[in-house]
């Protein structure tokens, strides 16, 4: 570690075009659209960071597994938290470790203070957390993939320590130096926007939002995650979720519950939607009693009959 900055390497791993993009994540089993392809391949091109926004569930988590997966490169997550603070996210000493040092330096008094100081202000004794990590080189050699979860839950002063890492991919520690990121890392954020991040910190960063897929890129996304699904059973359900998600619910059906209620209603052997299937499996799609308890019985009724004509017409046609 030392002051300075390192000129910056170009990774020429990365994919060189939206189209590269798009066959990356298909590769990884991710359906997106050219437009989530596009801003993805800016990012990785300009290494700027991506902020994504967007309901609980709708696959923001997903695309920073995917990336490092594809790309060959470690993933390193720092999941959010209100509360969140510097040892937890970007390093801590280890305390005890360097007890043991002093104990040691005082036993052979072969140190005056100042050495003893810069010897256990040292790399040895530094736990390195997400953030640290990311400014460094995987074990082959290529920046890290570092996602950022649900930011909205940290707090703003957390917020504002990330500008610095943002905007230079540097960290400074006061007893050792600056670090800073020879190749920058793949930087994803997320958040579920339960509270609106500062602006200064979306200027460092090319923004996406992530929405509730469409029935024909639903039903694409469950035949790549769920191939074992029936094909019917596939069509009902995802022409299901999208009518739930056009009702009053406190929580709507994202990507992830489409996916394990398709594969619950697969493990009771299901060909097809049926109302008491549906019924007993809304705790899968649904997560709030008040949403069950409002679509359960006729309401769950209701979309069944217009599912099953919708996919009659469908076959007829």
């Amino acid at each position: 570690m030392a002051d300075g900055s390192p000129q910056t390497v170009t990774d020429t791993a990365l994919p060189a075009s939206t189209d590269d993009v798009l066959d990356l994540l298909t590769r990884g089993n991710y359906v997106a659209d050219r437009s989530l392809a596009t801003v993805l391949f800016l990012s990785m091109k300009l290494s700027r960071p991506l902020f994504l926004e967007g309901e609980a569930g709708v696959g923001k988590t997903e695309i920073a597994k995917v990336l490092a997966e594809t790309l060959d490169r470690r993933l390193l997550r720092l999941q959010c938290y209100e509360g969140l603070d510097l040892s937890s996210a970007v390093y801590e000493w280890n305390y005890s470790r360097q007890m043991v040092e002093i104990r040691i330096a005082e036993a052979s008094g072969n140190r005056d203070s100042d050495t003893l100081a810069n010897d256990i202000f040292d790399e040895r004794f530094l736990i390195e957390r997400p953030l640290l990590q990311a400014l460094k080189p995987g074990p082959n050699g290529k920046a890290p993939v570092l996602l950022i979860d649900e930011l909205d839950r940290t707090d703003e002063p957390f917020e504002a320590f990330l500008l610095e890492v943002l905007s230079d991919y540097q960290i400074t520690i006061p007893e050792l130096g600056t670090v800073k990121a020879a190749q920058p890392p793949i930087v994803v954020i997320t958040s579920n926007r339960t509270r609106e991040i500062h602006d200064a910190l979306k200027r460092r960063c090319f923004y996406h939002w992530l929405d509730y897929p469409d029935a024909e890129r639903e039903l694409q996304i469950l035949h790549a995650k769920a191939p074992n699904t029936p094909e019917l059973l596939s069509r009902q359900v995802v022409a299901f979720v999208q009518e739930l998600r056009n009702g009053d619910l406190f929580k709507l059906p994202g990507i992830a519950e489409t996916l394990d209620w398709a594969d619950a209603l697969t493990q009771l052997d299901k060909i097809a939607l049926d109302h008491q299937a549906v019924d007993n499996t809304l705790g899968i799609l649904l997560k709030y009693q008040d949403d069950i308890a409002k679509v359960q019985g006729s309401e769950a009724a209701r979309v069944l009959e217009k599912v099953k004509q919708e996919s009659t017409a469908a076959g007829r046609g």
